[in-house]
């Protein structure tokens, strides 16, 4: 049998990710080499500062500041320096080089994942990016490979770790937004600036890949739908366990057929009520889960650490045994499967239920004319309830205040955009004191 030559790789980024990268490829490369073929040589590591001190003790000869030599000699470059400038750059010159290409960029993925696919597809190159959503969960592989002769219909995921954590907290341990946001900083899940978990946008990036990988559509960031837990309430989270839910922030990507009857897709990002016996409410801190719907296979859900340094490595590396078993087969990349181009739609097209609390005037016809509010758009009642907060008497220092009821009214299915009337024609009617929670309910 001849042996192979070795294949020299090259990696970009020498952080968290990237040095347990270094590390695992320089412990267990006779291991690595016996599944691959082939020895995976490491090149070298490019990084910003060469002194910088590293999580991991790395000979000081593989790094360097000259990324462009370094990609320009390799057979595979893995990219963990995260950003779109250079990354997009570094990762389109290793294509036209011929090497092939292991990423775990999320932001640039979505920014720019049809540009790069299509130009691997241009020259026969592999560009794997596993470690882009969950890390060491294995959900991009089964959506391209293991499911792409069935039809997935819709994708429910928690994708990330530090909004999840978050909400598990304010749900398990009564903790406030930021109290909860406090301790996820100082476990170290969140950044110090921690806007993309809890604003949403590290999901909603994650919900552009997942849509376009598992609907065979590009699916463009611009054109997910985002919202971030800023807004969650103790008080939500304690309505929703009241009434058998847990508030999660989810990724949902879902096929259907709109009211015209054009068939399309959709992804979008926001916190919603779960119910307790979904599978989705059992993932607690600052792990991840995917839970897939496909025709045929049915439910299935993938579960595990979304985030870590050591985890994503593991990820990284099975990406980069594929594409070094590839080499040693010989044969051109397979390119990613975006050929369906099915419409994107918006999020007023999205079928949904809500759970919505509302403080109104304790009076006749109050009832009778908040439901009025909701059949004039159409929307079914599904469940009322209320509470009356008892009026307060006139004292020398205080005025009379009326008693005020609380109202907990959960809709049937209906359109995003009819919904979004509703509340809009709520918070303008004359009864209605105050619009305390408004949650989307997913799951059910």
């Amino acid at each position: 049998m001849i042996e192979y030559r070795n294949l020299r790789v090259a990696l970009l980024g020498g952080g968290s990710v990237g040095a347990q990268v270094a590390r695992l490829l320089l412990e267990q490369r006779d291991e690595l080499a016996g599944r691959v073929g082939a020895s995976l040589e490491l090149v070298g590591i490019a990084v910003r500062d060469v002194n910088a001190e590293r999580t991991v003790d790395l000979p000081k000869e593989l790094f360097t500041t000259d990324a462009e030599s370094l990609i320009l000699g390799a057979d595979v470059v893995i990219e963990l320096m995260g950003g779109i400038e250079p990354a997009r750059s570094y990762i389109l010159l290793a294509i036209n080089s011929g090497a092939d290409v292991v990423t775990a960029n999320k932001a640039l993925l979505a920014e720019h994942g049809a540009e790069l696919f299509a130009a691997a597809d241009q020259v026969g190159a592999q560009l794997n990016y596993e470690a882009a959503v969950a890390a060491a969960i294995p959900i991009l592989r089964p959506l391209r490979e293991s499911l792409a002769g069935d039809r997935i219909v819709r994708i429910l995921g928690i994708v990330n770790g530090t909004t999840n954590y978050i909400l598990d907290r304010m749900d398990q341990a009564g903790d406030s937004l930021e109290d909860a946001l406090a301790s996820a900083t100082a476990l170290g899940y969140a950044e110090a600036d921690p806007t993309a978990d809890i604003g949403g946008y590290d999901a909603a990036q994650k919900a552009a890949i997942l849509a376009s990988l598992a609907f065979h559509t590009t699916v463009p960031l611009s054109s997910v739908y985002r919202e971030g837990i800023t807004s969650v309430t103790p008080a939500q989270i304690e309505s929703a366990r009241k009434a058998g839910y847990v508030v999660k922030l989810l990724a949902i990507c879902e096929r259907f057929t709109d009211e015209h009857g054009v068939d399309g897709v959709s992804a979008r990002v926001y916190p919603a009520m779960v119910p307790r016996s979904h599978p989705l409410a059992a993932v607690h801190e600052a792990n991840n889960a995917v839970f897939v719907e496909a025709e045929a296979a049915g439910s299935l859900m993938f579960y595990g650490a979304g985030a870590g340094g050591v985890e994503t490595a593991s990820a990284v590396l099975g990406d980069l045994v594929s594409l070094a078993r590839r080499h040693v087969a010989g044969g051109p990349g397979v390119a990613a499967s975006s050929h369906a181009d099915l419409p994107v739609f918006d999020i007023g097209s999205v079928t949904t239920r809500y759970a919505v609390t509302l403080e109104v005037t304790d009076e006749p016809g109050v009832l009778a004319e908040v439901a009025s509010v909701f059949s004039t758009h159409h929307v079914s009642l599904a469940l009322v309830e209320q509470s009356i907060t008892p009026a307060v008497a006139k004292t020398v220092s205080r005025p009379a205040v009326s008693a005020t009821a609380t109202l907990v009214i959960g809709t049937h299915d209906a359109t995003e955009a009819a919904l979004a009337a509703t509340v809009r024609d709520l918070a303008a009617n004359r009864f209605v004191t105050t619009i305390a929670s408004v949650l989307r309910v997913e799951g059910v």
